[in-house]
């Protein structure tokens, strides 16, 4: 598609002056993406390991800084986003995104750089004494990881729809660039999560950690330079105003009217404005009360097209009932977001399994890194979703009659049903590993650990892989439902929203890993989860993980059957999409 350039930033439905230039400037874009993911996956990859080693945290306290890091992460998208949407625009966002993500790459490997930002090396003797880090190197690492978050949470919403906004979503060219994109958008993901929890990984754990964190840095600072150097090419929407406005005002107004009664359906004011890119939906009964802001008495007045004057006293039935839509997602939201909280348990505590297994290759020299047992996580995964796509979903269609096979909810269901599969698996594995490490003779010792199991951590790799499947139906499942499920104007805010179910998971798992901890450490055999895992009981907390999860379940099932799909006046192309593009870009 041949377009020549323009350096105005355009608005969203303001079309008639964008300039595209499409392929043209993908180099940039892709090129940034791919080393601005190495940069931001190769800092944090391996994160655990690094504070367990270097800053001489006990395995229960790296964890939770972990999950409080990945949660602060995702969290910040919803904000990241809000700023977006009203003030920024998405290429300011990333730019300021991108500058801190170099930064805090760069502070991150000064921690490991000068040896005054972390304690001593601990010896490596089983109860031999040891200094954590001062206060002033934990406030240093605190600051490495604000910038990370500020970064990591403003990439995320806007990365992926700043390189659609380059193709023109109206002719067939522009609709084949988008696809294209989103397929490049996930090779370089898949490229920079096998890459990082490989070589990186490996330079981090077996080589030098100044070198390992000083490899993202450079990235970063590439991935800042390619993205620069096309800044007078690409084509920058304005922001339009955050949908959060939308579900305040409409909140707001039903509360001031709620002494009024309600009326009849065709009685609400219908206002839609001209320019509006939203589905029409149709009435819903459910949470009437909201009705209320839509009844139009003598006070509300209208402008000469309809609008109303006031939109704080006054809001349409379609923005009632995009709110209403909303507000009936958030129950599935929270049941879904669950998930992650076993998700979470496989991407910390099967790495310190995998430290206290056999890592190594056919009994040979070289040992697999802890951290990179996780890529056989993203490897069922990435696996699993053509076999669902091309092969399960058309099985299924034969009997549904359904263009996706199941709809979003069940495939959200069936992954949270093999997350309850992979923590049993999980339970198992760690009982057998601990049974080795007490009864047959061990290879050694971990560093400030315990003995080595002489189990294989090949053992590892099955409940990694059912996590992964489990991942690629309800994870890809829920970011499709909300994307569907919400108004064309929130779909940046359905995608924050589902890193903020992350989030929540994060702060849940740390929750949960500090209550088990402190109730279980006063037993006669001593806490479930203590620095020595042959000296706990790792596989009750991944009963107890697969028990809450199985309560979670029950509870999707109920609110899935409440939950009421969108029903819209009139058909929408864009809500027509197949859900193979969602799988292979929302991974």
């Amino acid at each position: 598609m041949e377009v020549e350039k323009t350096d105005k930033n355009i608005t969203e439905g303001d079309e008639s002056k964008i300039i595209y230039r499409g392929w043209k400037v993908m180099p940039f874009i892709i090129g940034n993406e791919t080393f601005e993911k190495l940069g931001i996956v190769g800092s944090s990859s391996n994160l655990v390991v690094y504070l367990t080693t270097v800053f001489n945290m006990k395995s229960i306290t790296a964890a939770k800084v972990v999950n409080i890091y990945g949660g602060t992460s995702n969290f910040g998208t919803i904000i990241a986003a809000f700023i977006c949407d009203s003030y920024l625009g998405r290429y300011k966002t990333l730019s300021v995104a991108m500058i801190a993500c170099f930064l805090g790459s760069v502070a991150m490997d000064l921690t490991a750089v000068i040896h005054q930002l972390h304690p001593a090396k601990c010896a490596k003797e089983i109860g031999s004494g040891c200094n954590g880090p001062s206060m002033g190197q934990i406030m240093f690492l605190a600051g490495a990881m604000v910038l990370l978050v500020i970064g990591a949470g403003g990439i995320r919403p806007c990365n992926l729809p700043f390189g659609a906004d380059q193709f023109d979503p109206k002719t067939k060219e522009g609709k084949q660039g988008i696809d294209s994109f989103f397929n490049w958008y996930f090779f370089t993901f898949t490229f920079a999560q096998m890459l990082s929890l490989t070589l990186i990984v490996y330079v981090q754990s077996n080589m030098s950690w100044s070198i390992g964190l000083a490899i993202p840095a450079i990235l970063m600072l590439l991935g800042c330079i390619i993205f620069f150097a096309g800044s007078k090419l690409y084509v920058k929407v304005k922001p339009s105003g955050s949908p959060i406005h939308n579900i305040t005002r409409v909140i707001v107004v039903a509360v001031k009217k709620r002494s009024l009664n309600t009326v009849e359906t065709n009685d609400l004011y219908n206002y839609i404005a001209k320019d509006s890119k939203n589905s029409k939906l149709s009435h819903s009964e459910q949470f009437r009360f909201l009705d209320k802001s839509a009844i139009q008495t003598q006070d509300d007045k209208l402008n000469k097209d309809g609008s109303p004057a006031n939109p704080w006293k006054l809001c349409s039935m379609q923005q009632v009932e995009e709110v209403k839509y909303v507000i009936r997602v958030l129950p599935v939201w929270l049941s879904a977001a669950l998930f992650y909280l076993a998700y979470i348990q496989q991407t910390t505590y099967t790495v310190f399994q995998s430290l206290q297994s056999d890592r190594r290759l056919r009994s040979g020299s070289f040992q697999i890194p802890g951290a990179t047992y996780t890529v056989f996580l993203m490897l069922g995964m990435t696996k699993f979703i053509p076999i669902y796509d091309r092969v399960l979903v058309p099985f299924l269609r034969r009997y549904t009659g359904r263009d996706g096979g199941i709809t979003q909810l069940q495939r959200v269901g069936a992954g949270i049903f093999i997350c309850i599969t992979s923590m049993m698996v999980s339970a198992t594995v760690e009982q057998y590993r601990r049974k080795v490490a007490l009864t047959r003779p061990t290879l050694g010792f971990a560093p400030r650990k315990g003995a080595i199991s002489s189990m294989s951590g090949m053992w590892l790799i099955p409940q990694l892989v059912l996590m992964g499947i489990g991942d690629a139906l309800a994870g890809v499942g829920q970011m499709e439902f909300y994307y569907k499920q919400f108004p064309e104007n929130m779909r940046s805010f359905a995608g924050s929203l589902y890193y903020c179910g992350i989030g929540l998971a994060s702060y849940l798992s740390t929750f949960l890993l500090s209550a088990v901890h402190d109730t279980t450490e006063g037993f006669s055999r001593g806490s479930w989860l203590p620095e020595d895992l042959n000296k706990g009981r790792l596989e009750y907390f991944y009963y107890l993980v697969a028990g809450i999860m199985t309560l979670n379940f029950a509870y999707f099932l109920l609110v899935s059957h409440w939950y009421r799909y969108k029903d819209v006046v009139t058909k929408d192309k864009d809500m027509d999409k197949s859900s193979d593009e969602f799988d292979k870009v929302l991974v």
